[in-house]
């Protein structure tokens, strides 16, 4: 069975790094994701996807990471349940981050908009990856929804 998850977009919010009670780190965290075909009125729609990323790797993206900052991942989808306080089931379904690539200078969404770059790029995505750096929306931390 296959289950790869390869995406590119920008961070809505820091990431949330906590810890287990066994000591190991966890981040979660939302990307921004633009669609490729534009909606009826021609605008792109845009798809939230939660994320989560676990140890060495998590304290690493959480550090090197802001709201707004473009980043690639790659990983696979994972669902889980758990019962809320009110006893009600609830299903989660996320993408668990195995590699990820900083696709721009950290500093670069606190002033003017630059262009992204591979620096750092350990070439974690597949070459065919569809939706390149370049192609994606400077976005402004003002004009994110939350």
């Amino acid at each position: 069975m296959l289950n790869s998850v390869a995406l590119t977009g920008r961070l809505t919010k820091p990431v949330d790094l906590r810890y287990t009670q066994s000591g190991t780190a966890v981040g979660s965290f939302t990307i921004a994701v633009d669609r490729q075909f534009r909606s009826a009125n021609g605008e792109r729609e845009t798809d939230f996807i939660n994320c989560a990323i676990w140890r060495k790797s998590a304290e690493n993206f959480a550090n090197f990471t802001h709201k707004g900052a473009l980043v690639g991942i790659e990983g696979h989808i994972q669902t889980r349940t758990y019962d809320n306080a009110q006893g009600q089931r609830v299903y989660v379904t996320e993408v668990i981050v195995e590699n990820f690539a900083l696709l721009e200078p950290k500093d670069s969404s606190q002033g003017q908009p630059t262009q992204p770059t591979n620096q750092g790029y350990a070439g974690n995505l597949p070459a065919n990856h569809s939706q390149s750096p370049a192609s994606q929306p400077w976005i402004n931390d003002d004009d994110l929804p939350f």
